[in-house]
């Protein structure tokens, strides 16, 4: 079945950015998060670097945090559209027989952005042999890392104006749930049926809304100004979570998160959000806005779910330029 996130991980990787993205304009800025990412991981497992920069990328990670630290990274050099590999990196499944690594077809959030190269970017992978498990292709289906959260128990999150999307595989809610639970190897989907960030390009991926964590725990993003444009979509979401059972027919554990205040870029909305936080072994990547008291309390928050773990703030303010956060630059492998 789908792997939790929180589960023992082997590696994570960045797809690191580079001129030929969107981040050419502030790719200085990027860089220096993707830095701060980098070595946050490196302190805990191992990291792959994807991308046409890789090698040069590397260097600045030998150069931030020393040559033996730096053993820690692999590199994969291959051309790329963009930097999310939440979104076009495999998603894991467990079988009897070890790691399954699922590559579904990505195409841009429905066709949004281009995608040719990063949907190239795990065959590239799977050649290179930097991971271990049985390679399975999924290309007639599309399917985001971000859309989809398990609890590593045979139940999926996720939401139904993302995955009902008629820019993804134009599918009816049935036909996505027995699709789900084939390929994800799950019993039960859980639909999230509110909720929205303003400014979201991913038409609602359930990680930038609410995230499942250990024993029955649900982290979600709360919104308390009735005046925010996103205030009637989140208390929605919010009143549906808290009708949530388990398989077990128990109510889960409920722990919400502030709501940023608005960041805006040329005068529009970014989806700034506390919940894309990244699970690694042993800590949490957690997105920071420069909203001091806000974000020491979403960090707060994030480690009564994660006690073990220790709790890393990471400046986001780069990355949601482009409409994204920590959760979005990764994806984790077993």
């Amino acid at each position: 079945m789908m792997i939790a996130e929180w589960e023992r991980q082997y590696a994570v990787q960045l797809t690191w950015p580079h001129e030929g993205t969107d981040w050419a304009p502030m790719l200085e800025d990027i860089t220096a998060t993707y830095l701060d990412i980098a070595a946050a991981i490196i302190a805990h497992e191992k990291l792959i670097i994807v991308g046409p920069t890789a090698d040069r990328a590397l260097t600045l990670i030998r150069d931030r945090v020393g040559g033996e630290a730096a053993r820690l990274v692999d590199t994969l050099v291959c051309d790329t559209d963009d930097t999310w590999a939440r979104d076009h990196g495999f998603i894991s499944v467990s079988e009897e027989d070890g790691i399954h690594l699922l590559d579904f077809r990505f195409n841009g959030w429905g066709r949004k952005f281009p995608a040719e190269k990063d949907n190239a970017i795990n065959s590239h992978l799977k050649a290179s042999g930097l991971l271990q498990g049985t390679y399975e292709w999924h290309d007639d289906f599309i399917l985001e890392g971000g859309s989809v959260e398990s609890d590593g128990r045979g139940t999926l999150f996720t939401t139904m104006r993302c995955l009902t999307a008629k820019n993804r595989n134009d599918m009816n809610r049935e036909t996505l749930e027995d699709q789900l639970k084939r390929r994800l190897r799950v019993q039960r989907i859980v639909w999230i049926d509110h909720g929205a960030i303003t400014g979201d390009d991913t038409d609602g991926h359930i990680d930038t809304l609410m995230r499942i964590a250990p024993h029955d725990t649900i982290v979600y993003v709360g919104c308390d100004d009735g005046s925010d444009e996103q205030y009637c979509e989140l208390a929605a979401m919010e009143e549906q979570i808290k009708t949530l059972r388990t398989t077990e027919g128990r109510p889960y554990t409920l722990l919400r998160l502030p709501m940023p205040k608005a960041i805006y870029e040329g005068g529009q909305r970014l989806p700034a959000t506390y919940a894309n936080y990244l699970v690694i072994n042993g800590a949490v990547l957690c997105p920071t806005y420069g909203q001091y008291s806000r974000d020491a309390l979403a960090m707060e928050i994030i480690g009564k779910a994660y006690p073990d773990r220790k709790l890393v703030g990471i400046d986001s303010r780069a990355i949601i330029r482009q409409r994204g956060s920590v959760h979005c630059c990764a994806m984790q492998y077993y």
